[in-house]
Protein backbone atom coordinates (compact mmCIF):
# COMPACT_ATOMS: atom_id res chain seq x y z
CA UNK A 1 0.00 0.00 0.00
CA UNK A 2 1.16 3.51 -0.73
CA UNK A 3 1.79 5.39 2.59
CA UNK A 4 -0.24 8.72 2.68
CA UNK A 5 0.66 12.38 3.07
CA UNK A 6 2.19 12.80 6.07
CA UNK A 7 1.80 16.66 7.61
CA UNK A 8 4.98 18.57 7.69
CA UNK A 9 6.72 18.46 11.60
CA UNK A 10 4.47 21.36 14.15
CA UNK A 11 6.46 23.38 16.40
CA UNK A 12 8.60 21.63 19.45
CA UNK A 13 7.65 22.99 22.93
CA UNK A 14 8.55 21.34 25.99
CA UNK A 15 7.31 17.98 25.70
CA UNK A 16 9.07 17.40 22.38
CA UNK A 17 12.16 16.88 24.62
CA UNK A 18 11.29 13.53 24.80
CA UNK A 19 10.89 11.27 21.72
CA UNK A 20 9.64 14.12 19.63
CA UNK A 21 6.22 13.93 20.16
CA UNK A 22 3.59 16.39 20.81
CA UNK A 23 0.80 16.14 22.51
CA UNK A 24 -2.94 17.81 22.13
CA UNK A 25 -6.33 17.82 23.93
CA UNK A 26 -9.87 17.03 22.28
CA UNK A 27 -11.79 20.02 22.54
CA UNK A 28 -15.15 17.01 23.18
CA UNK A 29 -13.43 17.22 26.65
CA UNK A 30 -14.09 20.83 26.90
CA UNK A 31 -17.46 20.40 26.31
CA UNK A 32 -18.38 22.84 28.79
CA UNK A 33 -16.31 25.73 27.93
CA UNK A 34 -16.43 28.15 25.30
CA UNK A 35 -14.01 27.44 22.13
CA UNK A 36 -11.79 30.20 22.67
CA UNK A 37 -11.39 29.70 26.54
CA UNK A 38 -11.09 26.26 26.02
CA UNK A 39 -7.73 27.09 23.78
CA UNK A 40 -6.59 29.27 26.26
CA UNK A 41 -6.72 26.42 28.98
CA UNK A 42 -4.84 24.40 26.92
CA UNK A 43 -2.33 26.55 25.76
CA UNK A 44 -1.78 27.76 29.08
CA UNK A 45 -1.21 24.56 30.54
CA UNK A 46 1.52 23.53 27.86
CA UNK A 47 -0.16 21.00 25.21
CA UNK A 48 0.71 21.85 21.47
CA UNK A 49 -2.48 21.38 20.02
CA UNK A 50 -6.21 20.32 19.47
CA UNK A 51 -7.96 18.14 18.14
CA UNK A 52 -11.25 20.13 17.48
CA UNK A 53 -14.35 18.21 17.50
CA UNK A 54 -17.35 19.95 15.21
CA UNK A 55 -20.34 20.69 17.31
CA UNK A 56 -22.66 23.27 17.63
CA UNK A 57 -21.19 24.22 21.35
CA UNK A 58 -18.19 25.23 19.71
CA UNK A 59 -17.47 25.39 15.64
CA UNK A 60 -20.82 24.39 14.10
CA UNK A 61 -20.08 24.01 10.57
CA UNK A 62 -23.63 24.43 9.58
CA UNK A 63 -23.79 28.02 12.01
CA UNK A 64 -24.47 31.05 9.80
CA UNK A 65 -21.18 33.15 8.64
CA UNK A 66 -18.86 29.55 8.87
CA UNK A 67 -16.14 31.47 6.92
CA UNK A 68 -15.80 34.29 9.45
CA UNK A 69 -16.39 31.70 12.37
CA UNK A 70 -13.46 29.53 10.46
CA UNK A 71 -11.42 32.47 10.07
CA UNK A 72 -11.37 33.81 13.59
CA UNK A 73 -10.96 30.15 15.30
CA UNK A 74 -7.44 29.53 12.69
CA UNK A 75 -6.65 33.21 14.11
CA UNK A 76 -6.40 32.06 17.80
CA UNK A 77 -4.96 28.38 17.05
CA UNK A 78 -1.98 30.98 15.49
CA UNK A 79 -1.75 33.07 18.27
CA UNK A 80 -1.23 30.38 20.80
CA UNK A 81 0.68 28.60 18.56
CA UNK A 82 -1.91 25.47 18.83
CA UNK A 83 -1.84 22.96 15.77
CA UNK A 84 -5.36 21.07 15.02
CA UNK A 85 -6.87 17.74 14.02
CA UNK A 86 -10.46 17.82 12.99
CA UNK A 87 -12.63 15.33 14.91
CA UNK A 88 -16.04 14.74 13.27
CA UNK A 89 -17.31 12.66 16.38
CA UNK A 90 -20.19 14.86 17.21
CA UNK A 91 -23.21 13.18 18.54
CA UNK A 92 -26.31 14.91 17.81
CA UNK A 93 -25.17 17.32 15.64
CA UNK A 94 -27.25 15.93 12.65
CA UNK A 95 -30.08 14.23 14.34
CA UNK A 96 -31.18 15.96 17.56
CA UNK A 97 -33.08 11.87 18.44
CA UNK A 98 -30.75 9.54 16.95
CA UNK A 99 -26.53 9.91 18.08
CA UNK A 100 -24.00 9.91 15.42
CA UNK A 101 -27.22 9.69 12.97
CA UNK A 102 -26.88 9.59 9.75
CA UNK A 103 -23.97 7.49 9.33
CA UNK A 104 -22.43 6.80 5.69
CA UNK A 105 -24.67 3.73 6.45
CA UNK A 106 -27.75 5.06 6.07
CA UNK A 107 -30.61 4.75 3.97
CA UNK A 108 -29.69 8.77 3.16
CA UNK A 109 -26.39 9.73 4.41
CA UNK A 110 -26.47 12.84 2.24
CA UNK A 111 -26.36 14.83 5.81
CA UNK A 112 -23.20 12.83 7.00
CA UNK A 113 -21.54 13.32 3.54
CA UNK A 114 -22.16 17.16 3.40
CA UNK A 115 -20.99 17.06 7.17
CA UNK A 116 -18.01 15.16 6.31
CA UNK A 117 -17.45 17.87 2.81
CA UNK A 118 -17.16 20.77 5.14
CA UNK A 119 -14.96 19.29 7.77
CA UNK A 120 -12.54 18.77 4.87
CA UNK A 121 -13.33 22.67 3.61
CA UNK A 122 -12.64 23.44 6.99
CA UNK A 123 -9.56 21.54 8.08
CA UNK A 124 -8.07 22.85 5.29
CA UNK A 125 -8.90 26.66 5.93
CA UNK A 126 -7.89 26.02 9.81
CA UNK A 127 -4.40 24.05 8.41
CA UNK A 128 -5.11 20.86 9.79
CA UNK A 129 -2.72 18.46 10.33
CA UNK A 130 -5.54 15.67 9.40
CA UNK A 131 -9.85 15.33 9.33
CA UNK A 132 -10.79 12.19 11.44
CA UNK A 133 -14.02 10.21 10.50
CA UNK A 134 -15.25 6.70 11.14
CA UNK A 135 -17.66 4.37 9.72
CA UNK A 136 -20.65 3.88 12.31
CA UNK A 137 -22.81 1.25 13.68
CA UNK A 138 -24.80 -0.87 11.16
CA UNK A 139 -28.24 -0.40 10.98
CA UNK A 140 -30.39 -3.16 12.08
CA UNK A 141 -32.34 -2.94 9.02
CA UNK A 142 -29.56 -2.69 6.18
CA UNK A 143 -26.93 -6.06 4.96
CA UNK A 144 -23.59 -6.02 5.92
CA UNK A 145 -23.21 -6.18 2.30
CA UNK A 146 -24.90 -3.01 1.71
CA UNK A 147 -23.61 -1.32 4.53
CA UNK A 148 -19.95 -1.93 3.48
CA UNK A 149 -20.89 -0.91 -0.36
CA UNK A 150 -22.24 2.21 1.44
CA UNK A 151 -19.30 3.27 3.22
CA UNK A 152 -16.93 2.77 0.32
CA UNK A 153 -18.88 4.89 -1.61
CA UNK A 154 -18.99 8.12 0.85
CA UNK A 155 -15.59 7.46 1.72
CA UNK A 156 -14.76 7.90 -2.04
CA UNK A 157 -16.61 10.93 -2.25
CA UNK A 158 -15.24 12.43 1.08
CA UNK A 159 -11.84 11.63 -0.26
CA UNK A 160 -12.58 13.36 -3.55
CA UNK A 161 -13.38 16.58 -1.60
CA UNK A 162 -9.98 15.76 0.49
CA UNK A 163 -7.71 15.27 -2.58
CA UNK A 164 -9.50 18.67 -4.24
CA UNK A 165 -8.63 20.53 -0.96
CA UNK A 166 -5.27 19.12 0.05
CA UNK A 167 -6.50 17.45 3.12
CA UNK A 168 -5.28 14.11 4.55
CA UNK A 169 -8.24 11.94 6.55
CA UNK A 170 -7.62 9.45 8.63
CA UNK A 171 -9.96 6.87 9.32
CA UNK A 172 -10.81 5.54 12.60
CA UNK A 173 -11.64 2.20 13.76
CA UNK A 174 -14.21 2.12 16.62
CA UNK A 175 -14.89 -0.78 18.85
CA UNK A 176 -18.60 -1.95 17.69
CA UNK A 177 -18.59 0.27 14.27
CA UNK A 178 -18.74 -1.39 10.82
CA UNK A 179 -15.17 -0.68 11.02
CA UNK A 180 -13.85 -1.51 13.86
CA UNK A 181 -10.48 -2.50 13.72
CA UNK A 182 -7.21 -2.43 12.17
CA UNK A 183 -8.18 -4.95 9.92
CA UNK A 184 -11.65 -3.62 8.87
CA UNK A 185 -9.58 -0.04 7.54
CA UNK A 186 -6.77 -2.19 5.81
CA UNK A 187 -9.72 -3.96 3.78
CA UNK A 188 -11.61 -0.29 3.35
CA UNK A 189 -8.14 1.00 2.06
CA UNK A 190 -8.07 -1.32 0.03
CA UNK A 191 -11.27 -1.10 -1.33
CA UNK A 192 -10.85 2.78 -2.25
CA UNK A 193 -7.39 1.50 -4.14
CA UNK A 194 -4.80 2.65 -1.21
CA UNK A 195 -5.13 6.67 -1.53
CA UNK A 196 -2.16 8.59 -0.17
CA UNK A 197 -4.58 10.52 1.43
CA UNK A 198 -6.38 8.50 3.64
CA UNK A 199 -4.21 7.35 6.52
CA UNK A 200 -5.14 6.02 10.27
CA UNK A 201 -6.57 7.79 13.21
CA UNK A 202 -5.60 5.46 15.94
CA UNK A 203 -7.14 5.43 19.03
CA UNK A 204 -4.78 3.76 21.46
CA UNK A 205 -7.42 3.16 23.92
CA UNK A 206 -9.17 1.34 21.33
CA UNK A 207 -6.20 -1.06 20.82
CA UNK A 208 -5.96 -2.06 24.31
CA UNK A 209 -9.94 -2.76 24.00
CA UNK A 210 -9.89 -5.29 21.28
CA UNK A 211 -6.88 -5.71 19.01
CA UNK A 212 -5.75 -9.22 19.12
CA UNK A 213 -1.60 -7.51 19.45
CA UNK A 214 -0.38 -5.87 22.19
CA UNK A 215 -0.61 -2.17 21.64
CA UNK A 216 2.96 -1.39 20.46
CA UNK A 217 2.80 -3.67 18.04
CA UNK A 218 0.06 -2.04 17.37
CA UNK A 219 1.09 1.19 16.72
CA UNK A 220 4.38 -0.09 14.66
CA UNK A 221 1.88 -2.71 12.01
CA UNK A 222 0.79 0.98 10.97
CA UNK A 223 3.18 3.43 11.55
CA UNK A 224 3.41 4.21 8.23
CA UNK A 225 -0.01 5.40 8.11
CA UNK A 226 -0.58 7.36 10.68
CA UNK A 227 -2.17 10.64 10.05
CA UNK A 228 -3.74 11.36 13.45
CA UNK A 229 -3.67 9.43 17.60
CA UNK A 230 -6.12 9.84 20.36
CA UNK A 231 -4.83 8.59 23.52
CA UNK A 232 -6.43 7.67 26.43
CA UNK A 233 -6.27 4.22 29.11
CA UNK A 234 -8.67 1.14 28.39
CA UNK A 235 -9.49 -1.96 29.64
CA UNK A 236 -9.81 -5.18 27.54
CA UNK A 237 -13.42 -5.73 26.30
CA UNK A 238 -14.61 -2.56 28.00
CA UNK A 239 -15.19 0.90 25.32
CA UNK A 240 -14.34 3.11 28.40
CA UNK A 241 -12.22 5.98 27.90
CA UNK A 242 -10.22 6.27 31.16
CA UNK A 243 -7.84 8.68 32.63
CA UNK A 244 -3.97 7.41 32.61
CA UNK A 245 -3.23 4.73 35.12
CA UNK A 246 -7.16 4.05 35.53
CA UNK A 247 -7.03 1.15 32.67
CA UNK A 248 -4.64 -1.02 31.84
CA UNK A 249 -2.16 0.15 29.35
CA UNK A 250 1.63 0.31 29.99
CA UNK A 251 2.25 3.59 28.36
CA UNK A 252 5.72 4.43 28.24
CA UNK A 253 6.47 1.24 25.21
CA UNK A 254 3.40 3.15 23.17
CA UNK A 255 5.35 6.52 23.01
CA UNK A 256 8.47 4.21 21.84
CA UNK A 257 6.79 2.98 19.41
CA UNK A 258 5.36 6.01 18.24
CA UNK A 259 8.51 7.82 18.16
CA UNK A 260 10.27 4.65 16.48
CA UNK A 261 7.82 4.65 13.81
CA UNK A 262 8.73 8.23 12.76
CA UNK A 263 5.07 9.96 14.11
CA UNK A 264 5.13 13.88 14.10
CA UNK A 265 1.40 14.32 14.40
CA UNK A 266 -0.53 15.37 17.19
CA UNK A 267 -1.12 12.54 20.11
CA UNK A 268 -4.60 14.19 21.21
CA UNK A 269 -5.93 13.02 24.65
CA UNK A 270 -9.31 11.37 24.13
CA UNK A 271 -11.28 11.70 27.24
CA UNK A 272 -15.14 12.84 26.21
CA UNK A 273 -17.03 12.42 29.30
CA UNK A 274 -14.69 14.43 31.54
CA UNK A 275 -15.97 18.00 30.37
CA UNK A 276 -16.81 18.28 34.40
CA UNK A 277 -13.56 18.42 35.74
CA UNK A 278 -11.67 19.67 31.99
CA UNK A 279 -8.75 21.64 33.30
CA UNK A 280 -7.67 19.68 35.67
CA UNK A 281 -8.17 16.52 34.04
CA UNK A 282 -6.18 18.25 31.28
CA UNK A 283 -3.25 19.24 33.75
CA UNK A 284 -2.96 15.78 34.96
CA UNK A 285 -3.06 14.04 31.66
CA UNK A 286 -0.12 16.00 30.41
CA UNK A 287 1.73 15.45 33.29
CA UNK A 288 1.62 11.83 32.85
CA UNK A 289 2.25 11.96 29.36
CA UNK A 290 5.69 13.69 29.75
CA UNK A 291 6.70 10.92 32.25
CA UNK A 292 5.56 8.74 29.72
CA UNK A 293 7.62 10.52 27.13
CA UNK A 294 10.31 10.62 29.46
CA UNK A 295 10.38 6.92 30.15
CA UNK A 296 9.65 6.32 27.00
CA UNK A 297 13.20 7.99 25.63
CA UNK A 298 15.18 6.77 28.66
CA UNK A 299 13.75 3.54 30.01
CA UNK A 300 17.47 2.68 31.57
CA UNK A 301 16.47 5.31 34.29
CA UNK A 302 12.73 4.93 34.42
CA UNK A 303 10.41 7.63 36.18
CA UNK A 304 9.14 7.16 39.39
CA UNK A 305 5.80 9.27 38.61
CA UNK A 306 4.99 7.46 35.55
CA UNK A 307 5.91 3.91 37.60
CA UNK A 308 3.17 5.27 40.65
CA UNK A 309 0.99 6.43 38.09
CA UNK A 310 0.70 3.42 35.38
CA UNK A 311 -0.33 -0.14 35.64
CA UNK A 312 2.25 -2.97 35.19
CA UNK A 313 0.86 -5.67 32.66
Amino acid sequence: MTAPTRPAPGPRGPAAADGGLRFGYGTNGFANHRLTDALAVLADLGYEGVALTLDHDHLDPFAAALARRVAAVARRLAALDLAVVVETGARYLLDPWHKHAPTLLHDDPARRVEFLRRAVRIGADLGAEAVSLWSGVRPDAVAPETAWDRLVAGCATVLDAAEAAGTTLGFEPEPGMLVEDIAGWRRLRAALGDPARFGITLDIGHCRCLEPRPVPECVREVGAYLVNVQIDDMRRGVHEHLEFGAGEIDFPPVLRALGEAGYRGLVAVELPRHSHAAPAVAARSLDFLRAAATEAAHPETGDAATEAARRQR
